[in-house]
């Protein structure tokens, strides 16, 4: 009788496998995938509870608890949590002083893959401010619509890219920020009014290319760039990874996938101005790189 329903057993235990593998052979992947973004989930919600909320926030905290720890390796420069950090203060102290710029107002970023490129970004998010990624290959009318339809009351431009812009602008106020930067102090900026951020508000502008007509712009709230921060850790990236951007940082897959899953995990992001297929595996193999 034992023997029976043993055998009766295992013989329905061994359909029931072959069943899910014809009907739905990806099930334990699914499961395995479903459990990790609960537990996501659950990290991400008690991140919230100890006030660390937006991108900016996680960026600021990983920079508290992991100082020394290298986040973006350029060339031959590699810029730790604090040096970014505290960099990105520099640039806020300067648009607060001397572009006057202030919570609630849009900024349009047009640089390129660069680690300022990350310090202006953040230096501008610590004050308030929305801002607008560029892409730096339009140019002329579809640029100026661009500028117009986000509503930026500021225009900050890479020093490489400013002469693409003299066929659109008849001229630039030479803010020397960079110049400036290293005059000012990096204590954080003043808090203007509510410290807390909508989470649904508007975090980033990005268009899109313009393919079919002038480019459009993209709100991505604070909530929809908080989403994004897990996207390498659900790909099974870890902390110790190097992670090379090869992407463009006005692409959402470069700035909020890939810098953010960088900032979520405290991992290192290999920046490269110009991906370049030729050096692709010298840089790979130069910077140690793990994860593409």
């Amino acid at each position: 009788m034992i023997t029976w329903v043993l055998t009766t057993a295992a013989a329905g235990l061994l359909a029931l496998v072959v069943f899910q593998i014809i009907v739905y052979p990806y099930f334990w992947d699914d499961l395995i995938y479903y459990l990790k973004l609960r537990n996501v989930g659950r990290m991400t919600r008690r991140r919230m509870k100890n006030g660390v909320i937006t991108l900016l926030d996680c960026f600021v905290d990983q920079a508290r608890k992991i100082p020394e720890k290298p986040f973006i390796i350029f060339e031959d420069q590699v810029l730790t949590y604090r040096y970014v950090d505290r960099r990105s203060n520099r640039a806020a102290q300067v648009f607060r002083t001397e572009g006057r710029a202030k919570r609630g107002d849009t900024a349009a970023l047009l640089m390129s893959n660069e680690p300022d490129f990350i310090c202006v970004w953040f230096g501008l998010c610590k004050l308030g401010c929305q801002v607008a990624f560029l892409n730096f290959n339009v140019k002329s009318k579809s640029l100026l619509h661009c500028i117009e339809s986000c509503g930026a009351k500021m225009l900050v431009v890479g020093s490489d890219l400013v002469s693409s812009l003299e066929e659109v602008l008849s001229a630039l106020r030479d803010g020397g920020v960079e110049d400036k930067m290293e005059a000012v102090s990096d204590d954080p900026p003043p808090v203007e009014g509510d410290a807390q951020t909508d989470i649904t508000s508007t975090f980033l502008f990005i268009f899109t290319s313009g393919t079919t007509g002038l480019p459009k712009a993209a709100r991505i709230s604070h909530l929809k760039a908080v989403m994004c921060l897990c996207f390498l850790r659900m790909c099974g990236a870890k902390p110790s990874d190097r992670v090379f951007i090869a992407l463009p940082l006005y692409h959402m897959s470069a700035s909020l996938l890939g810098i953010g899953g960088c900032i979520e995990l405290g991992a290192t992001c290999v920046l490269k101005k110009k991906f370049s297929a030729s050096q692709f595996w010298k840089d790979c193999q130069e910077h140690r790189v793990t994860v593409l």
